[in-house]
């Protein structure tokens, strides 16, 4: 018990750890590509491509992470993205910041939806009962959110470099965005602390999918492809750069912006724990996630930067309410042994949507209009919540049986 408390204490840091370099480059890699000189559809391709990279290193966990050794696995993610990182930002050559971005599976999403994330959410049911399952994920998802609010405040570092230290532009970037490296080196040390509880017992390591999980699981990864494919368009790297283009703000105010969004859904995580238990998990996802879809469509008619703000700070209080609960229904819907192919598969697919839609977000950018992804994703995560609640508003965890 004392091991399992105390592996659930170092991915709390983890987490909070990795999410504040995930959303300090999410914030800010859109307008450092703007500044290198890159245009609209290219900062969309370099996007996807970091997301490529993570939904590629989430395959390989998904297959073969039980058998390598969890441990060892997030050890691993964690110094390839350190490298990653150094190589992207220390370069011009779009040639080179290409491969870095993915290798370093740098996450322009700016939120921790990598393949850390599907190890960890294997581990973290194994630390604690049914009955504190999901509220052990609100903390772990709120621990990410404080981590992307830290991260966020952080993007505005940039201007304040540049005034204290005299340097260019883009080294004043570099610098910044170097941070998250040292942040996964951190991470890699924690890592090493893990005990046995972590790993997954010899004896099913090749367990396949049980018929009874399959259809549950197979279905809520498709449900969840949609919602990604959707969210793939409203990255906060593509946000950022839609309000810096838009209404012409600094960085240091979208950086304050994302600040209050990460501040608003660290918040929220809590409340959906309480919410969950009160109406159920998948009522809690569908009834807090489409009102949040509603208020980002309004944010594209938004006529000047405060109203604009305004509104995404409602919608940030609401868009993540889901996140806790589907990480824990997921976990509850499939047997302990399939843990990590269930993690992995349903944040695969995530990550594929997330890695393919921002560069036709891009490309409606330049041919539409800077505001026409958030349209689009808001329609399809609409979409989305009505066919989950349809599919599996009867399929009940056993803490609410």
């Amino acid at each position: 018990m004392v091991a399992a408390v105390r592996d659930r204490r170092i991915l709390y840091s983890t987490a909070l750890l990795r999410s504040l370099g995930t959303s300090l480059v999410g914030v800010l890699l859109g307008i450092y590509l703007a500044r290198l000189g890159l245009g609209a559809a290219t900062v969309g391709l370099v996007v996807s491509c970091g997301l490529g990279g993570a939904a590629l290193a989430a395959l390989l966990v998904t297959v073969g992470g039980d058998r390598f050794g969890r441990r060892r696995a997030l050890v691993g993610l964690a110094l390839a993205g350190a490298a990653g990182t150094v190589v992207a930002f220390g370069t011009s050559r779009l040639m080179v910041l290409v491969p870095a971005v993915v290798v370093g599976m740098l996450n322009g999403m700016g939120r921790d939806r990598g393949a850390a994330l599907v190890l960890e959410q294997a581990i973290l049911p194994a630390t604690t009962g049914e009955e504190r399952r999901t509220l052990t994920f609100a903390w772990y998802s709120m621990l990410q959110d404080i981590g992307h609010s830290l991260g966020a405040l952080l993007a505005g570092a940039p201007v304040l470099l540049r005034a204290w230290l005299g340097i260019d532009e883009l080294a004043s970037y570099r610098l910044v965005l170097g941070t998250n490296a040292a942040l996964l080196l951190v991470t890699a040390l924690l890592y090493l602390r893990l005990s046995s509880v972590a790993e997954a017992h010899a004896a099913v390591k090749r367990v396949p999918v049980s018929p009874e999980s399959r259809r549950p699981l197979f279905g809520l990864a498709a449900l969840f492809g949609l919602d990604s494919l959707a969210g793939g368009f409203l990255t906060s790297a593509l946000l950022a750069y839609f309000f810096f283009e838009r209404f012409g703000v600094a960085e240091s105010t979208v950086g304050l912006l994302f600040f209050g969004a990460r501040v608003a859904n660290a918040g929220s995580h809590l409340g959906a724990a309480w919410l969950a238990k009160r109406i159920g998990l998948v009522n809690t996802m569908v009834f807090t996630h489409i009102p949040s879809s509603l208020l980002l469509l309004t944010v594209a008619f938004a006529p000047n930067f405060p109203v604009a703000a305004a509104l995404f700070l409602l919608r940030e209080g609401l868009v993540e309410m889901d996140v806790p609960t589907r990480q824990s229904y997921v976990m509850a819907v499939v047997r302990p042994e399939e843990r990590t192919f269930a993690s992995g598969l349903t944040n695969l697919v995530r990550l594929g949507g997330w890695a393919v839609a921002p560069a036709f977000a891009g490309l409606l950018m330049v041919g539409g209009s800077l505001g026409a992804p958030l349209l689009v994703g808001s329609g399809m995560k609409i979409a989305y919540d009505l066919l989950l609640f349809g599919a599996f508003r009867r399929r009940r965890p056993p803490e609410e049986r």
